[in-house]
């Protein structure tokens, strides 16, 4: 069996109108065929989204209302080019890559499939998506880390990037082509270290808070399949969200942030349409 971080991936990234992918709008994607021993092979969109974008959004990816609005596609035309591309690749059974795209990215998409081609991704691509998210597995195979600092957070792209050791470069970075690139690069870095035997493994991995023995979690990542990796992710990422859940309810665990009746989603990688939203959609 050909380990799957050294098969062929389809890094995906969007940047966007707003930071919720209920109501967000695509402004760029960036596809990314890399690995498996093939050239990469790139494409990119800018979209028109139709909408006002958030102020932090655009402090964010540089891209305003008016440059979208005079050199985009118009959104429809964009959502049905990357809703084929991305068809394309899961028949080919290339796994989609990135960093949170099972919490945000697919779910953006998903959306603006419904709201501009009438069909969900699911309906459009046809075929099972098999997917890595790099979030998900950064936060089962090295848990509990800290905050960097005040504005980075333990498990964004940068960070997971820099714990893994990769270069970052801060002016590149929030284009959809580079994240998109450095979330493949991370998933296979992780891959390394799951297939490298664990008294091997680098000194910040070996002195993980969870290790289990020679048995770390990083093994759970190892000699695996694509869609047993997919499966596996469904049930860490319930399980993550539960457990964030748990601490948002308890009061001297969550300090400010706590919410008595806090319900945080694990669906992943596609989240249900809400249903008070259904109709709009």
């Amino acid at each position: 069996m050909i380990p799957w971080h050294t098969q062929r991936m389809a890094a995906l990234d969007f940047e966007s109108s707003d930071k919720d992918p209920e109501t967000a709008r695509i402004v760029t994607c960036a596809l990314v065929l890399v690995g498996g021993g093939l050239p990469t092979d790139t494409r990119t969109w800018l979209l028109s989204p139709g909408v006002p974008m958030e102020p932090g959004a655009i402090e964010k990816h540089k891209i305003t209302d008016e440059y979208a609005a005079a050199h985009g596609m118009p959104a429809e035309q964009g959502v049905a080019e990357i809703a084929k591309a991305l068809a394309e690749v899961v028949a080919a059974q290339v796994p989609l890559v990135g960093h949170n795209i099972g919490g945000y990215d697919l779910n953006l998409i998903d959306r603006e499939c419904r709201r501009h081609l009438g069909d969900s991704l699911e309906g459009i691509c046809r075929e099972p998506l098999r997917v890595i998210d790099t979030m998900t597995l950064d936060r089962h195979a090295a848990p509990y880390r800290r905050r960097v600092s005040e504005t980075q957070g333990p498990y964004q792209m940068r960070t997971t990037a820099e714990t893994y050791g990769l270069k970052w470069d801060e002016e590149q970075a929030h284009g959809a082509k580079y994240d998109a690139l450095m979330s493949a690069r991370a998933a296979y870095k992780m891959g390394v270290i799951a297939h490298t035997v664990p008294q091997d493994r680098p000194d910040w991995v070996l002195n993980l808070r969870n290790r289990r023995g020679p048995y770390e979690r990083f093994n759970d990542l190892a000699g695996i399949t694509v869609e047993e990796l997919h499966r596996r992710q469904i049930v860490w990422a319930r399980e993550d969200a539960a457990s964030y859940q748990a601490r948002l309810r308890d009061p001297v665990k969550s300090g400010e942030k706590h919410v008595a009746n806090a319900v945080v989603d694990g669906t992943w990688p596609l989240r249900p349409v809400p249903e008070t939203e259904a109709g709009d959609r």
